[in-house]
């Protein structure tokens, strides 16, 4: 290939470079856990934390789940990442501040960098923050709390006056047993929000959660519970980003969401994660009768993900979206999708992802549709587009159906493809450049997302998947 072909062929990455700052961790500043996974470093995030009883034994009881499970080997290979390296609890030495001037410096300038302050103040109703393992930053607006509207850190909810509740759900959507990964999040979980909203509530401004992950070669494992009444109303942005080090990090929260009779929640992330990061997350909502979840996600970091977030309709007339588009750049392998769960009758869900692919990077769609026997007059939608940006890329789709029923609507559409020449062509006749006409198409591809975001997220994503163009594919 000669040097002006290899020119044309160059397609370049996102730019994650505003994500890719770090402070260094002084010792007086923070305290760093020992390395690994033991009973022993579990009792001790116990101590940090002062967990009650109950806490104690499930996180050990979790550990031995986690000994017992074996590492998943349908996805992506990360036989890689040893949980020995990687210290599972770090936090600042600093208390969770609710007035902004007050936390300190160097976290304040990092967050203020990603712009959540300017956020909070435009267009949020409450914002959490967490830095490593623990929130250092949480408010919320008067008037959300005036209505009874509960969003508070994690911790402060299972020791507090919602400790019954939170009792009453953690890990009961997400348990321990479902999969590896799930048992070292009950083992080692740290951090995370909880939100309550009351019936018939709704809340015109979206509430945020962000984590940034600062150190290197550890772990974050927020808990994220969020409970809608009868008829409530709420949209929450989970935000999250990472440095990027030569050495593995690791992301393993979770997230349980549960809906009431007629309440609609719409779960919104931009991740953001470094190429050194393993996502494996999990995230799982239950939606009762004439309920609705409406999940949003858009993936650009990590180096390998595993990533499903499934919903579970137990209601008649419970309703599920999921819109996501993914970006796997040059050593990312993005295995990506959702779950839907068809438990009761007349339930209806819909699936509509696009995923982008370059250089060495893999995209894989995986996806589960489940219609229960009792699940009759249900409808099921699958739609994932793909779309390669060179020869070397590569995208997969796996969808697998499980159907029990016969008075079902199911349909199911997938498109691989690359850059169309002749659009390119057409573009260019209209009198604009060739980087422009594919940079336009790429953004054109990923419009159905950003176009769910609110206006503030939209640009940042739009940032984040505005690709410079040199040459031709």
């Amino acid at each position: 290939m000669t040097e002006l072909e290899q020119t044309k062929a160059q397609v370049k990455d996102i730019d994650q470079s505003m994500y890719d700052f770090r402070y260094e961790e002084k010792p007086e500043d923070f305290y760093r856990i020992t390395n690994g996974l033991t009973p022993e470093i579990v009792a001790q995030i116990s101590d940090e934390k002062d967990d009650p009883d109950w806490m104690r034994r499930f996180r050990q009881e979790s550990l031995e789940t986690y000994n017992r499970l074996s590492v998943p080997d349908w996805g992506p290979d990360i036989s890689a990442l040893n949980i020995a390296e990687i210290a599972t609890y770090v936090r600042p030495n600093t208390k969770m501040q609710d007035d902004w001037d007050a936390v300190p410096q160097d976290i304040k300038d990092t967050f203020e960098k990603l712009g959540i302050p300017e956020a909070e103040r435009k267009s949020l109703a409450g914002v959490g923050a967490q830095y490593d393992s623990e929130l250092v930053y949480h408010n919320v607006r008067d008037e959300v709390a005036k209505q009874g509207v509960v969003y508070t850190d994690f911790e402060s909810a299972l020791k507090g006056e919602y400790a019954d509740i939170v009792r009453e759900h953690f890990m009961q959507l997400v348990k321990p047993s479902d999969h590896k990964f799930a048992a070292l999040h009950g083992a080692v979980w740290s951090g995370g929000s909880f939100v309550y909203v009351p019936k018939g509530v709704h809340l015109s401004f979206p509430l945020q959660s962000y984590f940034r992950l600062n150190a290197k070669g550890a772990g974050q494992f927020e808990h994220t519970l969020i409970i809608l009444e009868e008829d409530a109303d709420l949209h929450f942005i989970e935000g999250c980003s990472a440095p990027k080090y030569n050495v593995a990090n690791l992301h393993a929260g979770c997230v349980e969401l549960y809906i009431a009779k007629g309440a609609r929640l719409r779960y919104s992330t931009i991740e953001n994660w470094s190429r050194n990061m393993y996502n494996l997350n999990t995230k799982r909502a239950r939606v009762a009768e004439n309920g609705a979840i409406e999940w949003v996600s858009g993936s650009f970091g990590s180096h390998i993900s595993y990533l499903y977030p499934q919903s579970d309709l137990v209601g008649r007339k419970a309703r599920a979206e999921f819109t996501g588009i993914t970006f796997a750049g040059n050593d990312q392998n993005l295995d990506t999708g959702a779950k839907m769960m068809h438990l009761a009758p007349d339930t209806k869900s819909v699936i509509a992802t696009k995923s982008v692919s370059k250089g060495t990077g893999i995209s894989t769609y995986r996806s589960a549709i489940y219609i229960a026997r009792n699940a009759s007059g249900s409808k099921a939608s699958v739609s994932c587009q793909s779309l390669m940006l060179d020869p070397e890329s590569r995208s997969d789709t796996i969808p697998a159906m499980e159907i029990l029923n016969d008075d079902v609507d199911v349909g199911h559409e997938a498109k691989i493809g690359r850059i169309s020449n002749d659009a390119v062509f057409y573009l260019m006749s209209r009198g604009i450049s060739e980087e422009e006409a594919k940079a336009m198409i790429v953004s054109g591809f990923a419009n159905p997302v950003s176009k769910e975001l609110p206006l503030e997220y939209a640009v940042e994503m739009n940032n984040l998947i505005r690709l410079e163009m040199k040459g031709t594919l």
